[in-house]
């Protein structure tokens, strides 16, 4: 299933789930600097297959390595037309790190995932708790592991705490924030 929206659309839905749930939720504590500074790139990858998604990343992680952080801190690459299943959308991931393997950046960038059906090995899809990890599109985090390294250092609190503190944020919102804060998963006909 492919979506109708525009890549201009689908880059203001992912940057305001980025500023209002990332963000605005602090679920990183590290995202609101370089959201600020203008060092994030939100890059569509409208390809309907497995080898035009990992053409899409290798292309990212290569313009990360070719390109100073101070510029382009972090990459999110979003595909929409494509892993609509989270299952699949899973599977992929070892596919996708095994692409960082293959061009020797292992410890140097890491991929962390977003998908609007996300689901924490045992825990139910309807916990509450998912939606820390839950975006509009399947998203893949390219992420440079000095950032965070660096980004630790200066954090004030325990880095190991953030995963508990993050649910405990999701879980106490009402419905209504909800509603107004995750609006795709609670459309009645999805376009994902």
């Amino acid at each position: 299933m492919t979506t109708h929206l525009s890549v201009h659309d689908i880059e203001q839905e992912t940057t305001q789930w980025l500023e209002q749930v990332v963000i605005g939720l602090n679920l990183c504590p590290f995202a609101a600097k370089p959201q600020r500074n203008k060092q994030i790139k939100i890059e569509v990858c409208e390809g309907t297959d497995d080898q035009t998604v990992m053409d899409c990343l290798l292309a990212e992680l290569t313009l990360l390595d070719t390109s100073d952080a101070a510029e382009l801190e972090t990459t999110l690459v979003v595909t929409p037309n494509i892993f609509q299943d989270f299952d699949d959308y899973n599977q992929f991931l070892d596919v996708a790190d095994m692409l960082v393997d293959q061009f020797g950046w292992r410890g140097i960038y890491q991929i962390a995932s977003f998908h609007p059906n996300y689901c924490f090995a045992d825990v139910e899809p309807e916990d509450e708790s998912n939606l820390t990890n839950r975006s509009p599109y399947p998203v893949f985090h390219l992420i440079r592991e000095a950032s965070i390294e660096k980004a630790f250092k200066y954090y004030g609190g325990n880095a190991e705490d953030i995963p508990q503190i993050n649910i405990n944020r999701v879980c106490g919102l009402s419905e209504t924030e909800k509603k107004t804060l995750f609006p795709y998963l609670f459309r009645a006909t999805p376009h994902r």
